[in-house]
């Protein structure tokens, strides 16, 4: 095969290109190369903010609360059980009754204020008799209950013991009459947050009612026409 001329110079012009080639994309490997890692991560630190931020923003919104329906609201017997038991009043806050909190509180501040008078009455009569009882002239507490004028002599001390003692015991009775009832008062209370919380799901709707109407009842026996019957009243009980 000979060589033309032309065929020579396409074939320089082809040798030509693909060196200028290869060289091109050794240049473009060692800039590649000498890029710091910084710079080639900067995409990718971009990707991943961005999927940070979106993960971010789905979990603020899965946190945001949905406002309770209070119409709907029924509140836990078992809860409020036990917030009544812990706080006295609280079963009642629970149950949203907040109308029989003043019942509750003003049972236990009387309670609690007929137990602190009985208890200091029981105390100083109980004193007062001690005094009286020794023989001791220095020891005359029981003065300061007796009317102006009136002093204890033989003739009468007799009465005062007694008086001393039956007072003494009245309002040791009273004290601990003071502290049944504050127990009573805080029972009730807890019995009546869970039995309202329990009836909260109970069913007062129009078709659990009592009706009441003007009925004829027929008189058995037969007898007079005029007497064969009598007007009453008939009760309905819907379930």
């Amino acid at each position: 095969m000979h060589w033309t001329e032309p065929m020579g110079r396409l074939l320089v012009i082809i040798v030509t290109i693909a060196m200028a080639m290869t060289c091109h994309a050794q240049e473009e490997a060692k800039q590649v190369n000498a890029t710091p890692n910084s710079e080639l991560l900067s995409a990718n630190d971009t990707l991943r903010t961005d999927e940070v931020s979106i993960m971010v923003d789905s979990t603020k919104q899965a946190k945001v609360k949905v406002p309770r329906d209070w119409s709907t609201w029924k509140p836990n017997p078992q809860r409020a059980l036990w917030l009544a038991l812990v706080i006295p009043g609280a079963g009642q806050i629970y149950n949203r009754k907040y109308w029989k909190l003043p019942i509750f509180y003003g049972g236990f501040m009387g309670c609690i204020y007929a137990l602190t008078w009985n208890n200091m009455m029981y105390k100083d009569y109980s004193q007062a008799y001690l005094d009286i009882m020794d023989n001791d002239p220095n020891t005359a507490s029981y003065n300061k209950f007796l009317h102006l004028g009136v002093q204890i002599t033989d003739a009468n001390m007799k009465r005062y013991q007694e008086l001393f003692k039956g007072r003494k015991d009245k309002y040791r009775r009273w004290r601990d009459m003071s502290i049944f009832v504050m127990i009573g008062v805080y029972a009730l209370s807890v019995i009546d947050a869970y039995v309202d919380a329990e009836l909260s799901e109970f069913d007062i709707s129009k078709d659990l009612s009592l009706e009441i109407h003007p009925t004829i009842i027929p008189n058995r026996g037969g007898g007079n026409p005029l007497q064969a019957q009598s007007v009453g009243l008939s009760c309905f009980l819907n379930f």
